[in-house]
């Protein structure tokens, strides 16, 4: 049997997952309520009579399922499936009743841009339906331009098509370069303006189940409105590793790593995954670079830097720029750029970028070399600085066949007779680290020598970390 959509806000803040249930609570903003414990300080809409939230997220939460924070709603009905939330550390429980639907795919959508003139680019979920643009304070999206009117415009989903139209704005709507003039149904990637502002349109996609909420679903669908606010404000903690010189434990270096506190985007892997749906890589590997820097200013000794690229970064223009920029406001940090062996693929494109960095100081790194397709070619014609060996070589090192350590060892002389300097990645136990510097490996880089660790809790002195 169908439930029934409840008139009821549920607020959910703080960062152990913190909520608050209210059939009174007023909206600030949007969010997406998980069946766990969730970090954020938004205003979800479970379902208002007139006002049904986004097709996504009913498909998401379909059903009843308990929160803790508030007291059971009077028309709670027993026939409609259940779904736990035993993490929300608050008072009673509460049972949300929200429409069951039939299993579909629904389309989470999202505007790209920057929402005033002082941000960086931001990533807005469309959460609510209709979702009003304008001047004034308490819309969806409100923008403080004087270009744009009180009230702008508006988008509407219906069955997962999203169509804009104009509430009679001064200045226009426009879509594509096109002044809006009647309702436009809008697709991936359209551009959307509301006077001078200008956004772009995405879309995410995922299959939901009436009966059935999977925990990566939603956990997923969170992330996606999570990474507005890792973006837009950069959010995110830097961490070094130490690397160090292998025969004498004098740390010479950290590489430069990514974390964030956001449910859902604690890892680099988590904030790639949600990027990657986003097509957003390229910024948000820009962004960790510069934080990372950043964060590293007034340090003792001024530490050597690795930081870190994204293959994308190398298939489209702006690397060198970016890198430019941050040469640019840190002209005295010593900086290695890495690049993963599987994006070395354009022997031209990298003679290029190395050519770049000589003019820019930065030194160059090869990652991962081992992991995939190696390919020594590219070593030969566009070298390196350093050339960094998967652990997936180091592991056991120690332990290994004759052949297999007289193989490491000859590529570790072949890259030393290059003047590049091999680094051994992964490096775990004692064992393995003697190896390596039988083996003729000059740095290593491992939970040896020190895990990842946030600057604060980094010591920067010289010799064993």
């Amino acid at each position: 049997m169908d439930c029934q959509p409840l008139e009821l806000w549920v607020l959910i803040r703080g960062e152990q997952g913190i909520g608050q249930c209210s059939s009174t609570m007023r909206p600030t903003t949007s969010a997406i309520v998980a069946q766990r414990t969730i970090a954020t300080s938004r205003v979800m809409r479970t379902g208002l009579p007139g006002h049904p939230p986004p097709a996504a997220i009913r498909g998401l939460f379909a059903g009843k399922f308990s929160l803790r924070g508030g007291a059971q709603p009077q028309n709670a009905r027993n026939e409609c499936p259940t779904i736990r939330a035993p993490d929300f550390p608050l008072g009673k429980e509460m049972t949300i009743m929200l429409p069951n639907l039939k299993p579909t795919a629904h389309k989470l959508w999202f505007l790209v841009g920057p929402f005033d003139s002082s941000e960086s680019v931001r990533y807005l979920p469309i959460y609510t339906a209709p979702f009003v643009v304008g001047r004034r304070g308490d819309l969806a999206l409100s923008l403080s331009s004087p270009a744009v009117s009180q009230l702008h415009a508006e988008f509407t989903e219906v069955a997962g098509r999203l169509t804009l139209r104009d509430l009679g704005s001064t200045n226009g709507t426009y879509v594509n370069g096109q002044r809006v003039t009647a309702p436009v149904r809008l697709e991936e990637d359209d551009l959307v303006q509301f006077a001078n502002l200008p956004f772009r349109v995405r879309q995410q996609s995922a299959q939901y189940s009436t009966h059935t909420v999977q925990e990566n679903v939603c956990d997923r669908a969170l992330a996606l409105v999570q990474f507005d606010k890792l973006m837009a404000e950069r959010a995110v903690t830097p961490y070094l590793q130490p690397v160090v010189a292998i025969d004498t434990r004098e740390v010479i270096g950290y590489e430069v790593l990514g974390r964030s506190q956001l449910f859902g985007l604690k890892m680099p892997k988590e904030m790639f995954d949600v990027a990657a749906q986003l097509n957003l890589e390229v910024e948000l590997s820009t962004m960790l670079r510069g934080e990372g820097i950043r964060a590293c200013q007034g340090l003792p000794e001024s530490p050597h830097l690795f930081v870190n690229t994204h293959p994308r970064e190398l298939a489209v223009p702006g690397l060198l720029d970016s890198l430019a920029e941050l040469r640019g406001n840190y002209p005295n940090q010593r900086l290695t750029l890495e690049i993963h062996e599987s994006a070395v693929t354009d022997l031209a494109a990298m003679a290029s970028i190395r050519a770049g960095l000589t003019n820019l100081q930065i030194g160059l790194a090869y990652d991962d070399f081992g992991a995939g397709q190696s390919r020594l070619n590219e070593l030969i014609e566009s070298p390196p600085d350093y050339l960094k060996f998967d652990m997936s070589l180091i592991r056991d090192i120690d332990t290994a066949s004759a052949q297999r350590q007289q193989i490491l060892a000859t590529l570790v002389q072949m890259v030393r007779s290059l003047s590049i300097v091999p680094l051994a990645e992964g490096v775990e136990t004692e064992a393995e680290s003697r190896t390596c510097q039988q083996l003729g490996f000059e740095l290593g880089q491992g939970y040896l020598f020190g895990r990842p660790a946030a600057i604060k809790q980094t010591h920067f002195t010289n010799g064993r970390p």
